[in-house]
């Protein structure tokens, strides 16, 4: 049922799965503005990003000062952002489930092992959307249904794509906590590298 739910899992959920999340957020507001019509303040009730880390140290606090730096100046917003633990039940709600790392895919389908279809590391999934031939998905439009049947048959073809071959060493997201700000910036470009298309797939 719509919204089309994307959840983003990473490590600790204050770096890369949060960027994502809020990346994903912005991409869609920007799509919803420029096709016109639905106000993109409304963007949420088409496609929710949210996100979750494998552990829960950082469970409650902000994100990381370097990545929210990275969504604020690309326009995205980081207002509310509180870390949480990946828990059965946001999986279980997910159409689409994204990672950072084949880890984290491993860890999320050994928790569900019936998400393993929906569930990808977020650049093999980026890999895979190329593949995909929109001609062959339902009607793009701005519409709750709309979107969430789209994004539904857009994961089935991308699982289809993949052909039971494993993530490739390149699709993992490089951890970049602790690290420069020229870090999280290579990071969240390698983000929009993935989430920018799936926002165009969805809205095109």
């Amino acid at each position: 049922m719509p919204p089309f739910t994307v959840l983003h899992v990473c490590m600790g959920n204050i770096c890369r799965s949060p960027m994502a999340e809020r990346l994903l957020a912005l991409a869609v507001r920007e799509r919803l503005a420029r096709r016109g019509g639905v106000d993109p303040g409304r963007a949420d009730e088409l496609v929710h990003s949210h996100s979750a880390g494998t552990g829960g140290w950082h469970a409650g606090e902000e994100m990381n000062p370097p990545a929210a730096r990275q969504v604020a100046t690309r326009g995205g917003s980081v207002e509310g952002f509180a870390a949480r633990k990946l828990r059965s039940d946001l999986i279980d709600a997910a159409d689409l489930v994204l990672t950072a790392t084949a880890d984290q895919q491993e860890y999320v389908v050994a928790l569900r092992p019936d998400a393993a279809s929906r569930t990808f590391v977020l650049g093999e999934f980026g890999r895979l959307l190329a593949a995909v031939d929109a001609a062959g998905l339902p009607p793009a439009e701005a519409t709750g249904a709309a979107v969430y049947a789209r994004g539904v048959a857009l994961v089935e073809a991308a699982h289809a794509a993949r052909q039971g071959a494993a993530a490739l060493p390149t699709d993992d997201l490089d951890d970049p906590w602790g690290r420069g700000d020229q870090c999280f910036s290579r990071v969240a470009d390698e983000i929009e590298e993935s989430i920018h298309p799936l926002a165009i797939a969805l809205l095109p």
